[in-house]
C-alpha cells in the first residue's frame, strides 16, 4: 500500500477544502459578524495540516492501486467531515460539543440534513451560509471523487463511479475523457445551482436565503437558514420551483448531460429509472393527498400543497419541511420514511437504496413468480432493452442484504444507548439514506439524544454516503495483506 501517496493526496485535499473557509469568512465580514476570525483559525488549522501532510511527501509519484483508491474515498469523507467541525467547535454562542460540532459536519458534508442545533434563524450569517456550502460541496463531491479524482491518480477508467451504480447499467463514458466527464457534470451541477438560485431570488427569497436553499435542494441536502425551513417563506410558489429542482437533482446527471448534449428531452421518459421514480412520487403523492383529504388533516388546496411538497422531500431524501408531516396521522409519516430508502436515481446528489436497484430487485422477484410457473424457462432481467448478467443481479441481492443487516445492527445500537424504538428506527433509516428528518425524539433536532448514538449515526451517514462496501471492504483482513 503506497501510504507516502495517499498522505500526500489527503494533503492536496485537505489544502483545497481549506480555501472552502475563505467565502464564509468574506460573508462573516460582510455582515460585521463575529465569526471570521474562527473561519480564520480553522483555515489556518486546515492549510497548515494538509501542508504537514503534502510536503513531505510530494515526490510520492508510485501508481495507485485500486484497494490505495477506496482507502482513499473513505479517508476523503472522514477527514473533510472531522476538519469540517472547526468552525462549529469554534463558534462560542451555540456551544457545540465535539460530538455535536462532528455530527454537523457530517451530516452537511454527506447531504443527509440532520441537524443538533435550534434557533437556526440567530446564528451568525457566515455559519449559516457555511452549513448550505458544506452540503453543496458534498453533493457532488462524491461524483467528483469517484470520476476525476481517483481515476487521474491512477485508478483506471470509470470503475470507482460505478460505486455509485450497481454494475455496468450506463457503462458509456459521458466524454472521451475522464477530466472531461467531471468538467461536465461539474458545469451540470453549477448551472443547476445558478438556476435554481435565480428561480428563488424571482419567487422572493432574499439572496442571501435563495443562495443557501439553491445549494441545499440541488445537492438533496435539506438544510435551511431557518428552523422553519422552506416553511418559513410561505410562498407556493417557493415550494413549486424547490419541487421541480428535487426532481431534477434526484435523476442521474448522466442523464442531464446526455439529454443536454442531444438536445433532446424525450431522453428522461425513456429512461427507465427516471420514469420509475416519476411514477413512484406521482403514486405516493396521491396517497398522501388522498389521506389528508380524508382525515380532514389538511383539506382542499393546503392539502394538495403540503401533500406534494413532503412527499418529494421525504421521497428524494432531502429533508425540506413545510409542515410538521410527523404528526400526520396513522402510517403516513412511517410510510414516506420507507419511501426515502427507494431514494434517488443511481448517479444523483440523492441517497437511499437507489430507484436503480429497486428495479432490479423487483424484476428479479417478478423472476422468479414466473420460474415456478415455467420451471425451464430461460428468461432474462432487462433494464429497457439491456439484458442484466446474473453478476449484477447478485451485487444487487448483497447490497441490500448488506444494507439491512447494517440498518438491523445500527438499530439495536442506537436502542442500547435508551433511545426508543420510534426514535431509533427513524433516525438510523434518516442517517443511512442521507434523508435528515426524523420521528420522535428527533422530529425536531437531534441535540437530545446520547452522544453514542449520534456517533452511530454519523457513522451511518458516511455508509450511505459511500454505498457501504467502500468502507466495509476496509474491515476486511484481505484488503490490508500483501
Amino acid at each position: 500500500m503506497s501510504l507516502r501517496m495517499i498522505l500526500r493526496i489527503l494533503g492536496m485535499l485537505l489544502m483545497l477544502f481549506s480555501l472552502t473557509l475563505v467565502p464564509p469568512t468574506i460573508i462573516s465580514l460582510a455582515y460585521q459578524g463575529t465569526m471570521w476570525d474562527d473561519f480564520g483559525i480553522s483555515f489556518g488549522i486546515t492549510l497548515i495540516t494538509g501542508a504537514l501532510l503534502y510536503l513531505p511527501n510530494h515526490n510520492a509519484r508510485k501508481e495507485l492501486r485500486t484497494r490505495d483508491g477506496f482507502l482513499i474515498a473513505a479517508l476523503f469523507w472522514t477527514v473533510l467531515g472531522l476538519f469540517g467541525a472547526l468552525p462549529f467547535i469554534f463558534e462560542g454562542t451555540h456551544s457545540l460539543s465535539i460530538t455535536d460540532a462532528v455530527f454537523e459536519s457530517f451530516s452537511g458534508l454527506t447531504t443527509t440534513g440532520a441537524t443538533v442545533i435550534t434557533g437556526i434563524d440567530f446564528l451568525p450569517k457566515g455559519l449559516q451560509y457555511y452549513r448550505q456550502q458544506l452540503q453543496w460541496l458534498g453533493g457532488m463531491g462524491i461524483v467528483v471523487l469517484a470520476v476525476a479524482i481517483l481515476p487521474t491518480l491512477g485508478i483506471g477508467g470509470m470503475q470507482l463511479y460505478r460505486t455509485e451504480i450497481p454494475g455496468p447499467l450506463k457503462d458509456s463514458k459521458l466524454t472521451p475523457r475522464i477530466t472531461e466527464t467531471a468538467k461536465a457534470l461539474w458545469y451540470i451541477y453549477a448551472a443547476l445551482t445558478l438556476t435554481c438560485f435565480g428561480a428563488y431570488w424571482v419567487a422572493g427569497m432574499n439572496w442571501f436565503d435563495a443562495l443557501g436553499h439553491s445549494f441545499s435542494t440541488v445537492a438533496i441536502g435539506g438544510f435551511s437558514t431557518h428552523d422553519a425551513s422552506i416553511g418559513y417563506f410561505d410562498s407556493a410558489t417557493i415550494e413549486l420551483i424547490c419541487v421541480v429542482f428535487m426532481l431534477i437533482s434526484a435523476m442521474s446527471f448522466s442523464l442531464h448531460f446526455t439529454a443536454w448534449r442531444e438536445k433532446n428531452l424525450l431522453q428522461y421518459f425513456q429512461d427507465p429509472e427516471a420514469r420509475f421514480l416519476i411514477a413512484f412520487l406521482a403514486l405516493l403523492s396521491l396517497i398522501t393527498i388522498g389521506t389528508l383529504w380524508w382525515t380532514q388533516t389538511a383539506t382542499g388546496y393546503d392539502g394538495l400543497r403540503q401533500g406534494i411538497f413532503q412527499t418529494v422531500t421525504i421521497a428524494t431524501t432531502t429533508g425540506f419541511g413545510v409542515t410538521d408531516f410527523y404528526n400526520w396521522p396513522g402510517a403516513l409519516p412511517m410510510l414516506l420514511f420507507v419511501a426515502a430508502f427507494v431514494g434517488c436515481c443511481s448517479g444523483s446528489t440523492g441517497g437511499g437504496i437507489k430507484v436503480i436497484r429497486i428495479i432490479l430487485i423487483l424484476k428479479q422477484g417478478m423472476r422468479e413468480v414466473l420460474r415456478l410457473i415455467h420451471p425451464n424457462a430461460v428468461i432474462a432481467v432487462k433494464i429497457g432493452k439491456v439484458s442484466v448478467p446474473d453478476s449484477i443481479a447478485q451485487a444487487v441481492w448483497s447490497f441490500f442484504s448488506v444494507y439491512l443487516l447494517l440498518f438491523v445492527l445500527m438499530l439495536l445500537g442506537v436502542m442500547a444507548t435508551g433511545v426508543d424504538q420510534v426514535t431509533a428506527w427513524s433516525s438510523v433509516a434518516s442517517a443511512l439514506n442521507n434523508l435528515g428528518p426524523g420521528l420522535g425524539d428527533v422530529a425536531g433536532d437531534y441535540g437530545g439524544i446520547p452522544d453514542p448514538a449520534k456517533w452511530i449515526l454519523v457513522l451511518a451517514m458516511l455508509l450511505g454516503r459511500l454505498e457501504i462496501f467502500t468502507v466495509l471492504v476496509l474491515f476486511t483482513p484481505a484488503f490490508w495483506r500483501r
